[in-house]
């Protein structure tokens, strides 16, 4: 299997997403989705959701909207998610593409590796993915009992984890620090559609969203990371990504250990970030962010604000488009678990329903999102979704339109809050 095997498989919705905007220019002299430019790409952020494998859909979605002429701005996600923001903010700078690198690592990577417990859970993780009968889940599941009572996790991850060092590595990032270098543009590199140069901040916000389960909280990186580290500049990014992808049971909690000020009372600093006010332990243990947040769409949300970009989302899987089916005890604790990871974001959307205007769900509910062993052709179809999804996307999203949507809703929200201050001050 080669690139181009994965372009192929993306071309038929590339290809109408081609024909959208050319649709769009020839009727309105422009193709437009975002406010901020350069001389040849627009620009947007994204958020990504978690979703074990099935992240390689996300790539198709990004190179879709790549070829479009799109770049990306503010990079977020959780697990799958953190993986994919994390290696195309590595890729390069913001005005290249990213998808090529990402699929040639891909590639070059057999995923089952990551799935690095001994001999039994490799074995209880076959069962998984192979939806066995209760007996072979609980006959497979006696024997990694040790695996979870004193590792807390099937799998150490130490895989996962060196192979995403190693790509940093190729880019020349070894830290945070070198990760900002990489992400601080010019003066001038971008500007405004009206002309007015655009100053994004610096350097170009990245937000990986984990779990610290020890203090019952969500934390976001690398932004947060002086709680946790008293050299957060000096901090492996990828570090911030095992802590994001540790699926519960599947991976060992990544541990952080002697945390600054470790032992004293909750500071003024943990109060603000987490609203965490116990002592400051002396070591947490994190685990997928995603039983918090898998889909984190607010990271970059701004109230009180008309964006002058928009951010784009990609979910994997349809958004509660049929009920759980509970028939047995694992499907309960499934939907257990969907629950959990999906309710606060459920939420958001529901009270800010400007955001359906952002966001789309590549169909990937037909494949497992723990199938670490996944044949060739099922990589290509779930890439294939992704592009399928951004195709579809790309031909629904009106800029100019949202843009009003975002306008009222800062005209309603201003004279709420007027309203609150006049009865405030009576």
């Amino acid at each position: 299997m080669h690139i181009q095997d994965f372009y192929a498989a993306a071309d038929g919705s590339l290809q109408s997403a081609r024909q959208h905007v050319a649709h769009q220019i020839a009727q309105q002299g422009s193709w437009q989705i975002s406010d901020i430019i350069d001389e040849q790409h627009q620009y947007v952020d994204l958020v990504m959701e978690g979703g074990g494998v099935l992240g390689i859909a996300l790539a198709g979605y990004v190179y879709v909207l790549e070829e479009l002429g799109v770049r990306f701005l503010q990079l977020g996600g959780t697990s799958a998610g953190s993986i994919n923001a994390v290696l195309m903010a590595a890729a390069g700078p913001v005005q290249d593409k990213k998808t090529p690198w990402i699929l040639e690592k891909l590639l070059a990577q057999n995923l089952y590796d990551f799935v690095d417990g001994d001999a039994d859970a490799r074995d209880f993780v076959d069962v998984l993915v192979g939806n066995q009968r209760l007996l072979q889940y609980l006959w497979k599941g006696a024997q990694v009992l040790d695996n979870l009572t004193h590792e807390f996790g099937l799998n150490p991850g130490v895989t996962f984890h060196h192979w995403l060092q190693g790509l940093l590595a190729e880019k020349g990032i070894h830290t945070v620090a070198d990760l900002h270098r990489l992400r601080t543009l010019t003066p001038g590199q971008l500007r405004l559609r009206s002309g007015q140069a655009y100053d994004p901040g610096h350097p170009i916000r990245i937000a990986v969203v984990a779990a610290d389960v020890t203090t019952e909280s969500k934390v976001v990186f690398p932004e947060m990371a002086d709680l946790y580290y008293a050299e957060p500049a000096g901090v492996n990014p990828a570090d911030f990504v095992r802590a994001s992808m540790s699926v519960p049971f599947f991976f060992q909690p990544h541990q952080v250990a002697n945390l600054p000020g470790a032992g004293e009372r909750g500071n003024a600093r943990w109060q603000e970030a987490v609203g965490y006010g116990g002592p400051i332990p002396s070591a947490v243990y994190f685990i997928d962010g995603g039983i918090l947040s898998n889909f984190p769409i607010d990271l970059f949300h701004q109230h009180y604000k008309v964006p002058a970009c928009p951010t784009f989302g990609i979910k994997l899987g349809l958004d509660r488009n049929q009920p759980n089916p509970i028939t047995k005890v694992t499907g309960l604790l499934g939907a257990i678990f969907n629950t959990a990871r999906h309710g606060y974001d459920y939420d958001f959307i529901t009270r800010n329903p400007d955001f359906r205007h952002l966001v789309i769900c590549a169909e990937t509910d037909q494949y497992n999102w723990l199938d670490f062993g996944m044949q060739p052709d099922t990589k290509l179809a779930l890439f294939a979704e992704g592009a399928r999804a951004a195709m579809k996307f790309v031909r629904g999203f009106d800029w100019a339109g949202y843009k009003a949507v975002r306008q009222q809703l800062l005209k309603a929200y201003q004279v709420t809050d007027a309203v609150k201050a006049s009865a405030t001050i009576q």
